[in-house]
């Protein structure tokens, strides 16, 4: 009764005030959530103008992936309220905070290994701390962390299932691609996060495609994309296997197909099958 949810470019800037403008019942204030209303990039004037009359009892947060800090909004929401940036720590970051908690247990592990174990786990700090105490139990009476260590005790994160996928997806091996899948629906992963992954990895193996056309070497790449090297090494390997023409094309059939679940206009499960039959 005193929260509201709005997400998407679509969000109705009237309907936000109008709640807004709304006094909290029972409570002393009324909360507003807004995910990707890009505000901050096209501009809303509407809410420029109102932000600044809000009553005191209405609390507003916005969630916003891309923005533009010269924006007229951001500027006044920075003087009227807090901006933080939650950015998902780096690789390199990732890598100093797992080598102290490895270091403290009195073990010893390569870097090269370390990238392994971050690829196989994923960036999720608080899976990567339960997967780091695994390993270390199960490392008990060594000193040095090995490769067979890190196979045997890691179970492969989401974002690894997703690059089997898209591999099985893009070799047209299509029944490889629905176990895969349906190991997915399984664990309850939602279709639309499934697409999303499928998505960025469309899009990061075309990247990668057009850096080693330039000329970029795989130290190079490492430092252009800021991902995990092993990552790097894996998405080289499969980008060789496929021209530019087949990638855009499946980078812009992801794209549709994403925009097509958001907007309601497809079941989420039925194009997710359909980028799977994708030739």
């Amino acid at each position: 009764m005193n929260f509201a949810y709005f997400e998407g470019k679509g969000t109705d800037a009237d309907a936000v005030i109008e709640f807004a403008n709304t006094l909290p019942f029972f409570s002393q204030c009324r909360c507003i959530l807004i995910e990707g209303s890009q505000w901050f990039k096209s501009g809303n004037d509407k809410f420029l103008n109102y932000i600044s009359d809000k009553p005191d009892s209405t609390k507003i947060i916005f969630v916003e992936n891309d923005l533009d800090k010269r924006s007229k909004l951001y500027k006044k929401i920075k003087e009227l309220g807090y901006i933080a940036e939650l950015n998902h720590p780096t690789n390199d970051e990732l890598i100093n905070w797992a080598g102290n908690i490895i270091n403290k247990s009195g073990k010893k592990i390569t870097v090269s290994n370390m990238n392994l174990f971050i690829a196989r786990v994923g960036n999720d700090m608080e899976r990567l701390k339960s997967e780091l105490d695994k390993l270390i139990s199960f490392t008990l009476d060594k000193d040095i962390i090995e490769e067979e260590d890190i196979k045997a005790i890691t179970s492969i994160s989401l974002t690894n299932k997703v690059f089997e996928l898209v591999k099985s997806i893009t070799n047209n091996k299509i029944q490889d691609a629905l176990d895969i899948y349906e190991d997915l629906v399984a664990l309850k992963e939602p279709p639309l996060k499934i697409m999303i992954l499928i998505t960025r990895q469309f899009n990061q193996l075309l990247q990668i495609k057009e850096l080693i056309a330039a000329g970029f070497n795989e130290k190079d790449i490492i430092s252009n994309m800021k991902l995990n090297p092993y990552v790097v090494k894996n998405l080289m390997r499969q980008a060789r296997g496929f021209d530019m023409a087949m990638l855009l094309s499946y980078v812009k059939n992801a794209i549709e197909l994403e925009e097509a679940i958001k907007q309601g206009n497809i079941n989420d499960k039925l194009a997710l099958e359909m980028l799977m039959l994708t030739r």
